[in-house]
């Protein structure tokens, strides 16, 4: 799949990645010839399933919609992966799970069967996971797709918004079976770093994640929660948050409280959308694409 075809992909909520683009993955033999071949995936976030207000009169919808465009890809994502928020919260334990249940059957319209899902705090603060633990099972976990380690991290189950101790535990484990160079993709919901704590974006310990990762020459992270475009870096590590599919949020720090920002029907979904990255295998360089989401 050359350059320009690979530009021709589009996924809705923020990302299709084309793996290659990453540092440390384009893992070459001693023949020359890659060793893992090129993939992409696509991540979704902040869907927030069951929301019903005036950020997003199309809240019903705008799920579907998403999983039309991705089984309309020219080229199937290896696999999707949805990194928190899948639905809104709610107090009530039953109507959580009935939310909970109403997304995986949508999303088990996907063409593509490998799923991975991760928790937000909307969906895991109040009960520490316990409702999607029963639908998706654990809230962290790792796997390995051609060559690139996955890690999701959950920083959210925790009502105080931290990994804790015992997860920081089980990712220099993890970690530490792998060689330095190794190509390392991290999936989380909060970010990783301090970006606008009042706005609880951020993770309270999550600079002892990052002192674990630094060791490592090739790791980037993907997130979500903050409902739009942001791109910062810690040393060396790279951190991508993805647009939601539900409302978009203003940008860190600009107003006193983080509201979403209101609908607009002359431009219905300004602010949602989706994004492809993509490489150049001669330079190694990343190229983010961000497209708006249309209305149809």
């Amino acid at each position: 799949m050359d350059r320009r075809n690979f530009l021709n992909l589009a996924a809705l909520g923020g990302g299709a990645v084309f793996v290659s683009s990453l540092p440390g993955c384009a893992n070459l033999g001693a023949t020359g010839k890659a060793a893992n071949a090129d993939f992409y995936f696509v991540q979704l976030s902040d869907v927030h399933w069951g929301y019903q207000g005036p950020a997003n009169p199309d809240a019903s919808v705008t799920l579907g919609k998403a999983v039309v465009a991705v089984n309309a890809l020219a080229v199937q994502p290896d696999f999707v992966v949805f990194t928190g928020d899948l639905t809104h919260t709610t107090d009530d334990p039953i109507e959580r799970r009935r939310r909970l249940r109403e997304f995986r059957q949508i999303v088990a319209d996907l063409k593509v069967k490998d799923v991975r899902f991760m928790p937000g705090e909307h969906d895991a603060s109040l009960d520490r996971g316990a409702a999607f633990m029963e639908f998706f099972g654990a809230t962290h976990y790792t796997f390995d797709h051609k060559g690139v380690h996955f890690i999701a991290l959950d920083n959210v189950s925790d009502p105080g918004a931290k990994i804790g101790d015992e997860q920081l535990a089980w990712l220099e484990a993890d970690l530490a079976k792998l060689d330095k160079a190794a190509p390392i993709v991290i999936l989380t919901h909060r970010p990783l770093f301090d970006l606008a704590p009042k706005w609880d974006w951020a993770t309270r310990d999550g600079a002892k994640a990052m002192q674990i990762l630094m060791p490592y020459q090739n790791v980037t992270v993907f997130y979500g929660h903050i409902h739009q475009e942001n791109h910062q870096m810690t040393g060396h590590i790279a951190h991508h948050s993805a647009k939601s599919l539900i409302f978009p949020l203003p940008a860190p720090g600009s107003q006193e409280k983080r509201t979403p920002l209101p609908w607009d029907p002359a431009t219905p979904y300004k602010g949602l959308g989706f994004r492809e990255v993509a490489t150049s295998p001669q330079t190694a360089a990343c190229t983010l694409n961000e497209f708006g989401l249309e209305r149809s």
